[in-house]
């Protein structure tokens, strides 16, 4: 396998599969197949999932509400969704441990990043909920951060494109699918990958960040196994 620890961040929004909002157990259940493909090869893996199928803060903030309050309830969101996401794993068999980084110690072991590593070095999936823990800072940011704590040769972002085009191609059919592009160009080009402090973050760090189409089958255990699969970002 080409990386032997990763970190993959899913959106919330990948999580309603066909629905208007909340979970899709079907979605979850494909997402648990796939993971359990590269889990089966020996990969450790660490995960950050989003909260916007749920609530967004900054969506609430945009109607009025507090922004701080909002994005404290983003974060309870994103922790449901690593709950969801944690019971269709350990339903296919895999062993799992949720940390958080608000302290709900009823349903998640807080984020100790020794203890996270220590998860992952014995073969078990580890979920990061709750964001940073901060207001104002997204999960992309969040992904970042934790994938640089925990030492994950790669950031891989599953989303519904297959990369990282010069134009959405959802709205132009003409746009060009990069197969490979440096952080610098991502920034010339003005390409929205993550937000600025989460893509930052991976530039220093020189960790490298594969985006791709998470829905289709098998595509996450080709990149594991070094297939060229959506857009490498890089130094």
């Amino acid at each position: 396998m080409k990386y032997k620890r990763i970190l993959l961040k899913l959106s919330g929004e990948a999580l309603m599969g066909d629905r208007q909002y909340g979970i899709d157990p079907k979605r979850l259940a494909e997402y648990a197949d796939e993971i359990k493909q590269i889990h089966d090869l020996g990969v450790q893996i660490a995960i950050v999932i989003g909260g916007g199928n749920i609530f967004r803060g900054i969506a609430g903030a945009s109607n009025g509400m507090d922004r701080v309050q909002g994005d404290y309830m983003g974060m309870l969101a994103t922790v449901i969704n690593g709950m969801a996401l944690q019971g269709a794993l350990e339903e296919k068999g895999m062993l799992t441990r949720l940390q958080t980084a608000l302290k709900i110690e009823a349903i998640a072991e807080p984020y100790i990043k020794r203890r996270a590593v220590r998860h992952l070095e014995k073969n078990r999936i580890v979920i990061f909920g709750a964001g940073t823990g901060n207001p104002y800072f997204t999960t992309d940011t969040a992904a970042v951060l934790r994938g640089v704590e925990v030492n994950a040769d790669v950031i891989l972002k599953g989303t519904r494109v297959d990369g990282i085009y010069s134009e959405d191609p959802e709205k132009n059919k003409d746009a060009v699918k990069f197969d490979y592009i440096s952080f610098e160009d991502v920034i010339k080009k003005g390409l929205n990958v993550m937000d600025t402090t989460a893509f930052t973050l991976s530039q220093e760090n020189k960790l490298p960040i594969i985006v791709f189409d998470m829905n289709k089958e098998g595509n996450l255990l080709k990149i594991c196994k070094g297939d060229n699969i959506g857009t490498v970002v890089n130094i």
